[in-house]
């Protein structure tokens, strides 16, 4: 049977499966950790099924306290890749429009994701602020700047709300770079295939001595680093 084929059938019912227990484990547990468990191991029995193999490099770069993680996204394979492959517990930034969406927008609403506004500014800058208390009082989250998934493999530029809220939290910036998703889903699942992903880790960029101005540097600095990776 053709792998994609498997993939198709594998997957919506694994996320059943494992999406009913994320759930009430959210129910139970407020914090998200547990539900965050499931979910990672959903994604490496996703990864494992589909005969992909994924290496983690740079996991001695990840900070001992809370930090933004910033990634690259070209993939749907991302969401399952920094699940299985970053062993830190994290918290999304996503679009409100998320929460509409059957299994995971209950996953992400009582996991404690952090949904934004994008079509209302003034939301947006609440959803900001309440996620930099959050991310203070110990919650990492990660970003995917570019705000869409990529569409020929190339990084979008990355936009500054991300580097604005660890700059507001006080927390580091941690570029993360995907390699090798387009290449195992480049359109979904109907094109997936086995292969290898990688996940590197950078090194932390601090944010002790930055304000709001300088996110736009921060952001372009960060996306210069993930693309560092990306051509190797």
């Amino acid at each position: 049977m053709p792998r994609a084929v498997i993939a198709c059938c594998a997957i919506p019912t694994l996320a059943v499966l494992f999406g009913v227990p994320s759930i009430l484990a959210a129910l139970v547990d407020r914090s998200g950790a547990t539900t965050h468990r499931i979910v990672c191991l959903w994604s490496r029995l996703v990864l494992r099924i589909v005969g992909v193999r994924l290496e983690a490099q740079g996991l001695g770069h990840l900070p001992p306290g809370p930090a933004v993680f910033a990634a690259n996204h070209a993939s749907a394979a991302d969401i399952p890749v920094v699940y299985a492959g970053l062993p830190a517990q994290f918290r999304f930034v996503h679009k409100r429009s998320l929460y509409l969406l059957p299994v995971v927008g209950q996953i992400l609403l009582l996991g404690g994701h952090i949904g934004i506004d994008r079509e209302r500014a003034f939301r947006a800058r609440r959803s900001l602020e309440r996620a930099a208390a959050r991310i203070r009082g110990g919650t990492s989250v990660l970003a995917f700047p570019e705000g869409t998934r990529s569409r020929d493999g190339r990084t979008r530029p990355f936009k500054r709300g991300s580097f604005r809220l660890a700059i507001d939290a006080g927390v580091p910036v941690v570029p993360v770079s995907l390699v090798g998703v387009t290449r195992v889903m480049p359109a979904g699942l109907p094109s997936l295939r086995a292969g290898s992903v990688r996940i590197v880790v950078h090194p932390p960029l601090s944010t002790a001595a930055a304000d709001g101005d300088d996110a736009d540097r921060l952001a372009a600095e960060t996306q210069r680093i993930v693309e560092s990776a990306l051509e190797t």
